[in-house]
């Protein structure tokens, strides 16, 4: 499991593990396809060598709960 670095305006991403991202769909009942997306060149991935097809965790304070949560995109490639 790889991190990017800590910076204060880029929220804390991890490539998820295969267990993580299989419980994940199997609550969620859907294929990992339905996921929200990210692209392999976005700046929160530069240090984490995400490849098409990862899914990477973001965790971010919620406004809501005010607590930090769990995000999910599936990692696509750029189209630069």
């Amino acid at each position: 499991m790889e991190e990017a670095p800590n910076h204060i305006l880029v929220p804390k991403h991890i490539i998820a593990s295969e267990e993580e991202v299989r419980k994940l769909l199997d609550s969620l009942k859907k294929p990992v396809e339905s996921l929200p997306i990210i692209s392999s060149s976005d700046p929160g991935l530069n240090t984490l060598n995400a490849r098409a097809g990862d899914v990477v965790r973001i965790e971010r304070l919620s406004p809501v709960t005010e607590k930090i949560e769990p995000y999910y995109r599936l990692v696509v490639e750029s189209e630069d």
